[in-house]
């Protein structure tokens, strides 16, 4: 996160001002976070990817001041309702006076570089920005932030804990009602549980051993059939 002055932007500018990609600096995950990372926005995207005007990302930047390109953050995984999608595909970025409003979900993936500013700096933003519920996940189950989960929902600016449930075996787990699922820290892993349909989410991995199965339970019943029929 960068939050360096910048003088203003006159109006005119404000159309030509470049908000980069990447500041030419490599983004804040490191090999310990890319896996969880990855893991972790790509099955809320498969997740949400039927609801209309809605984006799911991570480890990209969100600009939050016109005409300043230092002032942004780039949370882990982050999930933005009822928003213009037109507006980052235009940009390329996600500039929140174009898409109209913060994201509502933020989650942040502890690590040693970055649980300090995750408890603190960026906490004390999301809350400034509007960001509705503010998670951090410690796959270490505690080393980073002190306890596995976190889950917290802003109200009236600050941000307020979400009870968490610990079962006997070690997992702890909260219900997000933005997302309407219930997160739980699993032996390390961040799993998701559909609490309506009964289901846990399933990473990409998982969804192709599910897939590949159920295709051989197939072959298996159609030549059980031609058995059958002689």
């Amino acid at each position: 996160m960068t939050t360096g002055p910048v003088a203003p932007a006159s109006a005119e500018d404000r159309t030509s001002i470049f908000y980069p990609e990447s500041d030419g600096m490599p983004l804040p995950d490191g090999e310990f976070q890319s896996p969880l990372f990855r893991e972790i926005v790509s099955t809320l995207a498969a997740h949400l990817d039927d609801w209309p005007n809605t984006n799911v990302n991570g480890n990209t930047f969100i600009y939050y001041e016109e005409g300043n390109p230092r002032r942004f953050v780039s949370p882990d995984c982050y999930v933005a309702f009822d928003i213009s999608l037109e507006s980052i595909e235009r940009f390329n970025a996600y500039l929140m006076w174009e898409v109209g409003k913060s994201p509502d979900f933020v989650l942040e993936i502890g690590s040693p570089s970055t649980a300090s500013t995750d408890r603190v700096e960026k906490r004390e933003l999301y809350a400034r920005l509007g960001v509705t519920e503010y998670w951090r996940y410690d796959a270490t189950g505690g080393d980073f932030y002190g306890e596995p989960l976190v889950g917290e929902y802003l109200a009236e600016g600050e941000y307020r804990r979400i009870e968490m449930n610990r079962e006997a075996d070690g997992m702890v787990w909260a219900h997000s009602p933005l997302l309407n699922l219930d997160l739980c820290w699993d032996e390390g892993r961040l799993r998701f549980y559909d609490s309506v349909a009964r289901v846990w989410l399933l990473n990409q991995m998982e969804e192709r051993a599910a897939r590949e199965s159920a295709e051989a339970r197939l072959v298996e019943l159609e030549d059980e059939l031609r058995q059958l029929r002689g």
